[in-house]
């Protein structure tokens, strides 16, 4: 008898469309905050690509971001910006926003909803690197 499958939250939200509409989401309100805007590059193409990839990846999805970048090192990755309790503020106050409405638009279970949005605010925690 095999073991129950246990749903993953990539399936629970139902796959990469929900990360590519947060992705889009979280970006267009980065694109306009002063003090996060300054820390990506002018075209956010590949910035919205690699996130898409890796919170799909994070979350049980294709492990697409590891073959092609290797293991995500978050740490290291963030490590040449710096990263104040104002960033972290800013920036997961954009991801909690962009949470929000794409899981109220996609009927999104709001125990996956929590879950998510409790790895967003331990690991924008986790990231900062100056107080």
């Amino acid at each position: 008898m095999s073991e129950p499958h246990e749903e993953s939250v990539f399936e629970a939200v139902g796959g990469e469309g929900f990360f590519v509409d947060l992705v889009d989401a979280f970006y267009r309100g980065v694109a306009g905050d002063p003090l996060l805007r300054p820390l990506y590059p002018d075209d956010l193409t590949d910035a919205r690509r690699h996130l898409t990839l890796f919170l799909q990846q994070y979350w049980g999805g294709p492990g697409t971001y590891s073959h092609e970048r290797g293991h995500p090192r978050l740490r290291m990755r963030h490590a040449p910006f710096v990263i104040t309790d104002a960033e972290r503020d800013a920036w997961f106050g954009h991801m909690a926003r962009a949470l929000h409405v794409v899981s109220t638009e996609r009927s999104i279970a709001p125990d996956t909803e929590a879950r998510v949005l409790a790895y967003f605010h331990d690991t924008a925690d986790f990231l900062v690197n100056a107080r």
